[in-house]
């Protein structure tokens, strides 16, 4: 685990690139959260990329206050509310006023599932099931990591909220295909997610 939270954070330069490029080469690091003493790690293993002139996209429309932080330069967190119960993260991609971004779908959890556990079913007591479903979905992870409003446009360069390299994978190993639970541009091959791992939302 230290070798993992030693290795060095994604510069500005991997965020400011092609949303679907940054969705296929986020897989497989290491998102981090930091918080009430914890350092909270997990691999990232399922994406969905979301652009400016794509109609699925929070930003198609134009900017507005709920979508505001989609338009700043790559490398921040964009956090909204969904059926007025959940929050979602995205990871902010490309240059200012363009408006893209990556929906973090799922995470492989690395520690304290005890934290994780109590923030999504209220104990610790979880089945090897339960474990699976900690963060296999983009409103879980959020539930597990306490990612909430107040973390809408968390610099991903900064100390609270961050993500680590790792390995870039191969071909082979990620699997491309169109994005689930939306209806408009459902043709976009933008979902991407690591073959075989048991984190993933739906195969």
């Amino acid at each position: 685990m230290n070798d993992i939270l030693n290795s060095p954070k994604l510069d500005k330069n991997f965020y400011v690139r092609n949303v679907v490029k940054v969705a296929k080469d986020l897989l497989g690091k290491t998102f981090v959260r930091r918080i009430k003493g914890k350092t909270l790690a997990a691999t990232i293993v399922e994406v969905e990329a979301y652009d400016a002139d794509d109609e699925a996209s929070h930003s198609f429309n134009g900017r507005s206050q709920r979508n505001n932080v989609m338009f700043e330069e790559g490398g921040l967190l964009y956090v909204y509310f969904i059926y007025g119960v959940h929050f979602c993260c995205n990871v902010v991609t490309g240059k200012a006023d363009h408006g893209s971004a990556v929906l973090i779908r799922a995470i492989e959890p690395l520690n304290h599932f005890d934290f994780l556990a109590k923030n999504r079913f209220g104990t610790t007591k979880i089945t090897e099931k339960g474990k699976i479903n900690l963060t296999n979905g983009p409103a879980k992870l959020c539930q597990a990591l306490q990612i909430m409003r107040a973390d809408n446009g968390a610099d991903l360069l900064g100390d609270k909220i961050y993500i680590l390299d790792a390995p870039k994978l191969k071909k082979n190993q990620i699997i491309q295909t169109t994005r689930i639970g939306i209806t408009k541009s459902k043709e976009l091959p933008w979902r991407f997610y690591i073959k075989n791992n048991p984190f993933v939302s739906k195969r």
